[in-house]
Formats: C-alpha cells, structure tokens, sequence
C-alpha cells in the first residue's frame, strides 16, 4: 500500500510514523509524508520506505501532487479554514489522480452530539471552527470518495490506548483519550480499509464519561 499522510509532523501522524515502520504487519505500507518544511522529519529521510514532500495544503498543485499514485490518504489535520480550501483541494487531487480512500480527522461537537455540561463546555471553546469543520465534514461525506471522518476528543499524552467508538447518529461517549489511542484506530483502518468506511467515527476513552471538562 502506498500511504499518503498529509501534516505528517502532527503528533498523532508521528504516532502512525512510527508504528507503521517498526511494526512488521505493515512492512509492505510506503509512505509518503506530506509537511511543511520537511527537514523537520529529517530522521526519516534515509528510510527506503518513506519519502518526504513539501506539501503546502492551501496550495492545489502541491496537493496534486503528493496524491499522484496513493492507495490511501491519511489528512492528519482538522480544516478550521473558512473556506475549506484544505479538504476541497485534497478531494480535487483525489479525483483528478483515482484515489478513493481517505481518512481525515475532525473534532467532536460537529453534529451536536456531545451531551450535558461538557457538550456546551465544548461548544464555547470550539466555536470559532465549529462551522468549519462541520462543513468540512460536509465536503467528505458527499464527495463520492470512501471516506471515514475521525472526530477527536480533548487529547492527552497518556500512555494507553482505550476508546469506544460511536457512530454520527449515535451519543457521544467520554469527553477525552489519549493520541495513542486516535493513532492506534488509524492504523487499524490501514490494516482493513473498510473499517468505518463511508462513516463518522467518534472515539474517547469511556472511563472519562460523565466528566465536565478534559481529562489530562
């Protein structure tokens, strides 16, 4: 498989980085990783399995091209632009190039399906993108591509991999988890790529439930 993650120097996209190369059932996924200033992963540049790219996701042609000849995209940021012009330009590049599967992450909140305190805690910290990434989300879901949008929770740097998903139609469950364990759902959609395919994935740690404000 040829895997492209775009904002390849993300925590949680480090995570998947590391996994996928140190982890023998993924020995046959090449990456290419798409960032800003590539020299920041520059740890990676000798690796057989990876190629480093200055991906400007603003700009279509530097999209266009990190696309060309991927199996699977992994969009490792949450498009809070107006103007969406991050997730429009990964769809263009997808359909210009025939690539059909992509996960991309999203926040919690987009469909009001954050319960109680929390839920309106949450609404207040995030509304300046809540339109955003809803619309975002919006773009994928009718795109014709295989998509599967990941909303997150409040992250933390525990080091433990614990989450319940929920579906878009369903309650959200928790209110926080750690990267390790976004990290560790993405990677097993790159094992089998029908996973939460054409869906909404909301995941959080279930221990968290019933919390008014993120666990760190």
């Amino acid at each position: 498989m040829n895997l492209l993650i775009l904002a390849a120097n993300g925590q949680i996209a480090k995570i998947v980085e590391k996994r996928l190369l140190a982890e023998d059932k993924f020995k046959d996924v090449s990456l290419t990783l798409g960032l800003r200033q590539p020299k920041r992963l520059a740890d990676l540049a000798n690796n057989s399995r990876v190629r480093l790219l200055d991906v400007d996701l603003e700009n279509q042609a530097s999209v266009n091209q990190a696309v060309a000849g991927q199996d699977m995209i992994f969009m490792a940021v949450v498009d809070h632009d107006p103007d969406n012009k991050m997730t429009r330009n990964v769809i263009s590049a997808m359909k210009a190039n025939n690539v059909n599967r992509i996960i991309s992450t999203n926040i919690l909140g987009i469909y009001d399906e954050v319960p109680g305190e929390f839920g309106r805690w949450n609404r207040t910290m995030v509304k300046n993108g809540l339109a955003a990434a809803t619309q975002s989300d919006t773009l994928l879901s009718q795109s014709g591509l295989a998509y599967t949008t990941l909303r997150l929770p409040w992250l933390n740097d525990r080091d433990e991999v614990s989450y319940q998903i929920t579906h878009k139609n369903d309650q959200f469950v928790g209110v926080s988890g750690s990267r390790k364990s976004v990290a560790d759902l993405v990677l097993k959609i790159i094992t089998d790529p029908s996973l939460g395919i054409n869906d909404s994935l909301g995941l959080a740690d279930p221990a968290t439930q019933g919390e008014n404000r993120p666990v760190y």
